[in-house]
């Protein structure tokens, strides 16, 4: 059902995929008067997307209470890897030590769900066609010749995003080297199934769970600009394998690249980018999902504290600092697994190495980690070995009984975990702000990479989960933290 369009909100997000649903999500919890733009008329995808959740979006959504829905509609397995070498987290210290296979139709169905249950209204069949800020707010023209304002307008509108368009951000890399072919069809005959890399590239054949057949292949060139038919998918088959199998009845074919590219800012005024929007790349180790639900997290909680005038707008700049670093590095490693993923005797002879490398302890431990997002460290100056990274989720005893961390996020509001002398920590003048936690705890705690860290006295956590200050026995820097991430100290 379409939305009634209102033509005022303090925040209007473009685009209704994972990244935009999670980031209406936050704001909402927020209590911040969010809607979504989205030029779908459904929820609906057709056609392969992502494929799963890794270890870090998992925990993510269980910081919100949000996990079991997925859980309940995927399958658990260890689908993290490198250049089609696969990683092994078991042995993770994490509730998680897995990845989720689940197709981005049912991500994104279970995601809107939860929009709905926050009431965000998402006003379908509707598309941007341009774009204006001023000092106040940004002023959003539709197709349909409707206009729209909004204080802050974040773009989660894909790679071709029209918001970075509009807002002037360069968009900075790579250009493509190879083009793919996907599908869902039927074929007359049984395909060879399974992955598969030669000169050409990499290919690959697979049952999908609905029924049809999932097919990946390799095309000869690069710089197509038409929409890819079911004749080009038939001949980049026959130059593969030496046949198309028979293939019919195409539920989808589309086409992607090794394009690599980045914006250069996450942010311009009043308007910001999210996703695919601020970063692309090509799909191996299926990180794209993963680094555009965490930029919701990221961001989310840090706009609306800007919105309903908690803290200043810098926060904002803290959106760039922090997130652009991670998908800087996730562009690197999709490049070097291209790279590897090419077909010559020479580069048979790297993977070799690079697999032998990956099948030793530490090197495993530390890949694996970057490839599943739960070594993200933000840079919040020097200290103990947890500030800025995850907070992991904890068992607590606390006045309310035994409680995890993450339990304790579900609203998205920060919470200082005191496992000191009750008492011991004053934040009256944040109160309104932040949860204060007395809890009984393990003494050491396991981190992923970096092994057991002793329990510091006291943790400050913000919303996005990632620890913002640590405790040496006193409360020096408590209150620059609490001012720097939740605002001002409020008046005595």
């Amino acid at each position: 059902m379409t939305e009634l369009l209102s033509t005022r909100h303090a925040v209007v997000i473009v685009g209704a995929g994972p990244t935009g649903l999670m980031l209406a999500g936050e704001l909402a919890l927020a209590a911040i008067d969010v809607a979504i733009v989205e030029r779908r008329t459904s929820q609906d995808l057709i056609g392969s997307r992502a494929g799963g959740l890794h270890a870090r979006t998992i925990e993510m959504l269980d910081q919100r209470g949000l996990a079991d829905r997925f859980l309940a509609q995927g399958q658990v397995a260890q689908v993290a890897g490198f250049a089609w070498i696969r990683l092994d987290i078991t042995d993770f210290p994490t509730r998680h030590p897995y990845g989720l296979a689940l197709r981005q139709n049912r991500i994104e169905r279970i995601l809107a769900d939860w929009v709905g249950e926050l009431e965000v209204p998402i006003y379908r069949g509707r598309e941007v066609t341009d774009i204006g800020q001023d000092e106040t707010g940004v002023d959003i023209a539709l197709a349909d010749g409707h206009s729209m304002r909004a204080d802050y307008l974040v773009g989660c509108d894909g790679g071709r995003s029209t918001i970075r368009k509009g807002a002037g951000i360069d968009f900075l890399g790579w250009d493509p080297t190879i083009s793919c072919l996907l599908a869902e069809i039927e074929t007359a005959k049984e395909p060879q199934w399974g992955l598969r890399r030669d000169e050409r590239g990499i290919h690959a054949f697979s049952r999908l769970e609905n029924g049809p057949v999932g097919v990946m292949v390799t095309e000869p060139h690069t710089g197509h600009t038409a929409e890819p038919t079911l004749r080009d998918l038939s001949e980049a088959l026959i130059a593969v394998y030496g046949t198309d199998y028979g293939i019919h009845s195409p539920t989808s074919i589309s086409r992607f690249t090794d394009m690599t590219r980045q914006a250069a800012s996450y942010r311009n005024g009043r308007i910001l980018l999210a996703g695919d929007a601020a970063h692309v790349h090509p799909p191996m180790g299926g990180q794209g999902l993963q680094i555009g639900v965490q930029d919701a997290v990221n961001l989310g909680w840090k706009l609306a504290q800007v919105v309903n005038g908690t803290s200043p707008e810098t926060l904002l700049d803290t959106y760039h600092s922090e997130r652009h670093p991670v998908a800087a590095r996730v562009l690197r490693n999709t490049m070097a697994q291209t790279a590897l993923l090419r077909y010559d005797d020479r580069i048979e002879a790297l993977r070799e190495a690079v697999s032998e490398l990956l099948g030793m302890d530490e090197p495993r431990k530390r890949v694996a980690a970057m490839m599943s997002g739960l070594d993200v460290h933000y840079d919040l100056g020097e200290g103990h070995p947890l500030l800025g990274l995850r907070m992991p989720d904890l068992d607590l005893v606390t006045a309310n009984g035994s409680q995890r961390v993450f339990s304790l996020l579900h609203d998205a509001r920060p919470v200082l975990l005191n496992f000191g002398e009750p008492g011991s920590l004053d934040i009256t003048q944040w109160r309104d702000r932040v949860a204060l936690i007395n809890a009984r705890c393990a003494d050491r705690w396991m981190l992923p990479v970096i092994g057991a860290v002793t329990a510091p006295d006291s943790v400050l956590v913000r919303p996005d989960g990632y620890v913002a200050w640590v405790s040496d026995r006193t409360q020096s820097g408590l209150a620059d933290a609490l001012t720097t991430w939740f605002g001002p100290p409020a008046a005595a």
